[in-house]
């Protein structure tokens, strides 16, 4: 059975929500540090935990599709 092969654009969206999850990982761990209220300080944490599972799932994805190289003319 052949692995699914991802197209150029799909290899970069995949890429930019990838950053993108990592970016609010980062940002809600040092806005914890920061804030005082427990409620806020509890949905941080949530985000951060859905955050790290979405971006192990997408590395998943990731690591297992193979990228389609680019033909004479695609852009």
């Amino acid at each position: 059975m052949e692995k699914e092969t991802l197209a150029f654009h799909e290899t970069m969206e995949a890429h930019e929500i990838l950053n993108l999850k990592t970016i609010s990982v980062l940002k809600s761990k040092l806005m914890q540090g920061l804030c005082f209220d427990n409620e806020l300080k509890a949905l941080m944490e949530k985000d951060v935990q859905q955050s790290i599972a979405a971006i192990d799932e997408l590395k998943v994805f990731y690591k297992g599709a193979r990228t389609k190289p680019l033909q004479e003319g695609e852009v």
